[in-house]
């Protein structure tokens, strides 16, 4: 018997339960070719991944708590491990323990060619969802102080912005995220973007993205993309962005 998706995705549930504004960055850099062995990071690798900031099941209804353990434990979790795997095929390029993954993918160029690709996709994947995370709150708030004078001058105000970012949501083709940004300006702008690829790799800097990957959403709303991201504004941390807003214009 074929197996639907969603049972597919329930499996993967079950296994998974059993089984920032801007901070302080430590380098990386190009090591000597011949380090001494004793210098070798640990086999877990530089990252790792962040605890949920509330409980599994602080989104219901609007997120389930199976979609949580899944997304977190088994999706996020399986970007971090896959960060550390590429970055461990190149033992010569050395990235501190607790390393920003930010910096990180700011810097791809510095990057070996034969783990780019790699450190571009599981590293955004960790970065995206690391922001993800932050940005939802089991109550959400409203937008404040100089992001919500912001947010009504350039993109006419909230109400306006749900309607942009769900309109860019619906038309995402497969996998990726809608992104609020500022962009080289420090002007706010709503764009999308495939797969993992994060904002920063173009010089935005990201401020809340909505993730339309399936596994952020099918459990609960099946094929209704619209519908998950109707649910989505009930418990956006606006309180947090509208920080992260104030700490980047300020930096």
């Amino acid at each position: 018997m074929l197996t639907t998706r969603r049972q597919a995705l329930k499996t993967l549930t079950a296994a998974a339960i059993a089984s920032t504004a801007l901070g302080k960055i430590p380098a990386f850099a190009q090591a000597p070719a011949a380090a001494p062995a004793a210098a070798a990071k640990a086999p877990t690798g530089p990252f790792t991944l962040p605890p949920l900031p509330y409980a599994y099941d602080a989104l219901e209804p609007h997120i389930d708590t199976e979609t949580m353990h899944l997304h977190h434990d088994k999706h996020h979790g399986g970007y971090v491990n896959k960060l550390n795997e590429a970055l461990a095929k190149e033992p010569t390029f050395v990235v501190a323990p607790g390393s920003n993954v930010d910096e990180l993918l700011k810097n791809l160029a510095a990057v070996p060619e034969s783990i780019r690709t790699a450190v571009r996709n599981q590293g955004g994947g960790h970065s995206n969802h690391s922001l993800f995370w932050q940005t939802l709150a089991a109550k959400g708030s409203a937008p404040t102080g100089a992001f919500a004078k912001a947010l009504e001058a350039e993109l006419g105000g909230l109400e306006k912005f749900k309607e942009t970012a769900a309109k860019a949501g619906a038309g995402v083709f497969g996998s990726g995220w809608v992104w609020l940004v500022l962009d080289g300006s420090k002007k706010l702008v709503v764009l999308t973007q495939p797969n993992q690829d994060s904002p920063l790799l173009e010089g935005h800097y990201p401020l809340f993205g909505i993730d339309v990957w399936e596994h952020a959403y099918y459990l609960k709303y099946h094929n209704l993309r619209a519908d998950y991201i109707t649910a989505l504004w009930n418990i956006v941390n606006w309180d947090f962005i509208s920080q992260r807003y104030d700490a980047a214009m300020k930096a």
